[in-house]
């Protein structure tokens, strides 16, 4: 994303809006500290709000998904309150308030989850009938598609908590995000990364979206950050979710990468919830639109839309 020098530096810091977890104010201070890098004499001020999805305590996807996250700040953006918002973009919906835009990603980190466990360093070496926690159905389809014998048990909270519940007597590994341990200086010779194509990762995972009004001075000043590479991979990845729905909460992976001459390499996968019915699809090229287009047919022709009707019929 191209800038120009001519947009003068604001006379007050500029206002970093952030969930309250320590992973949403670890990566918010992140972006503020390589902002302020960036461009000298630039302060930004975090300011934590505790947003609807954090007080939710039941199903997000029954009462608007994981927009409840993003909404109160999108409100402060909306409002003026807030100059910027730093979110992980796999949890931002694609579709986004009128006015708003994602003005910069930053360099990606690490798209792949991990095992975390004392047992087994990956799935395939856990014994049968292993418990696993994970808050995602599109980790837990992966999962039972590969280890059908296992016991995927549905978990809530951040990742502290996580950590915490995978360390119970009664349960023998977590699947969680690398970006976010390694965001949290979270290390040991129990977190085991997980090969992208035994579990493949969710569209936008390990990337950040700097949102701001569109054409903002702060939309300005955040475009310094903006990785054009992770950029165009986000954009592949995105727009599968558009065309399967536009719902964050499905089952649904894509992960994009870049070869140094450009070109994209999309992979995605759409399975139930209980691993049984999947469908795949892969495609190369140079515009992430039509990289895009060209692996939701493949996947259409693999049975897509039958997983998507067994997921509509779902309870």
């Amino acid at each position: 994303m191209a800038t120009t020098e001519s947009t003068p530096r604001p006379s007050r810091p500029l206002r970093l809006g952030t969930r309250k977890s320590a992973l949403a104010l670890a990566q918010s201070g992140q972006v503020a500290r390589a902002l302020e890098s960036r461009v000298p004499g630039l302060e930004v001020e975090l300011v934590p709000m505790v947003t609807r999805g954090d007080r939710w305590r039941g199903d997000l996807a029954a009462v608007g998904g994981k927009g409840l996250f993003t909404e109160d700040l999108e409100a402060g953006l909306l409002g003026g309150d807030l100059d910027f918002a730093v979110h992980s973009l796999k949890d931002l919906p694609v579709t986004l308030p009128a006015g708003l835009a994602v003005v910069a990603y930053p360099p990606r980190a690490d798209p792949r989850d991990v095992l975390v466990s004392e047992l087994s360093s990956d799935l395939d070496g856990l014994a049968p009938g292993s418990r696993l926690l994970t808050g995602s159905l599109r980790r837990r389809s992966q999962i039972l598609r590969r280890r059908p014998d296992l016991e995927v048990v549905p978990v809530r909270g951040n990742v502290d908590t996580r950590l915490r519940k995978g360390r119970e007597p009664n349960v023998d590994g977590v699947i969680l995000a690398a970006a976010g341990l390694h965001r949290l200086g979270v290390s040991g010779t129990h977190i085991h990364a997980i090969d992208p194509q035994v579990l493949l990762p969710a569209p936008g995972q390990g990337t950040l979206a700097l949102e701001a009004v569109a054409g903002s001075p702060a939309a300005h000043w955040c475009a310094h950050l903006d990785d054009p590479v992770t950029a165009r991979c986000s954009r592949a990845e995105r727009a599968v979710v558009v065309a399967f729905g536009g719902d964050c909460t499905l089952p649904l992976a894509a992960w994009a990468t870049a070869s140094a001459d450009g070109e994209l390499h999309l992979r995605d996968r759409l399975a139930t919830p209980d691993g049984r019915h999947s469908a795949d699809g892969e495609a190369r090229g140079l515009d992430p639109d039509e990289v895009a287009s060209d692996c939701v047919a493949a996947m259409r022709r693999q049975g897509a839309d039958s997983v998507l009707e067994r997921l509509e019929r779902a309870p």
